[in-house]
């Protein structure tokens, strides 16, 4: 969806990413309204990036019916935009010292990769809350706090924002007795994958 962007609002998109990132905020409306221009070309876009389901606003979106258009609320601010969130999740990633929340287990091993830096995680298993540590660079896991860690997805029809649905099922399972036990609860929805294979 990022591609069907406008190259300007596909410029802000990368710097509500980069700013989350290294900073753990968000960029602010304003600031995204001083990029744009106006406080009405800042709603416009957010409006536009919440529509495609590219971030989380702390305020509604509604559909101008004149301009066609999505529109934030006036108070709107972005409190995520995938893979990364300001609001507490079970999964922290740090990279040159900052932390960040990611919004599900395969967000968090996204972001390495994403932004061509290394970083550790800290979650916990789904199951059982065993800690769950991670150092991964790129699609490489350097260290593993136990070495059969796999992730967990339970596939359901996604309505409205992911980040309140399906990522909240997709999530860290310490090994494998703890994968598959996990998976019994819902076959004919839920997938297991490596690291590896979440990476990927």
């Amino acid at each position: 969806k990022h591609r069907e962007l406008s190259p300007a609002l596909r410029s802000v998109h990368r710097i509500i990413l980069q700013t989350l990132v290294d900073t753990g905020k968000a960029p602010t409306q304003g600031r995204i309204a001083a990029i744009l221009g106006s406080k009405a070309a800042a709603l416009e876009a957010l409006g536009q990036f919440k529509a495609a389901d590219l971030v989380v606003l702390s305020a509604p979106v509604v559909f101008n019916e004149k301009t066609k258009q999505h529109v934030a609320d006036a108070a709107a601010e972005i409190v995520g935009a995938y893979p990364m969130s300001t609001q507490a999740t079970a999964h922290k990633v740090t990279s040159n010292g900052q932390t960040v929340n990611a919004m599900c287990a395969v967000d968090a091993l996204s972001i390495s990769a994403m932004f061509g830096r290394e970083t550790q995680i800290e979650s916990k298993c789904h199951v059982t809350g065993t800690p769950i540590r991670l150092r991964v660079n790129g699609t490489s896991v350097l260290e593993a706090s136990t070495p059969d860690i796999h992730v967990g997805i339970r596939w359901q029809s996604l309505q409205g924002c992911a980040a309140k649905n399906i990522c909240t099922e997709m999530v860290f399972l310490k090994d494998t007795a703890t994968a598959e036990s996990w998976r019994k609860t819902d076959p004919e929805s839920i997938d297991i994958l490596t690291l590896s294979e979440a990476i990927e």
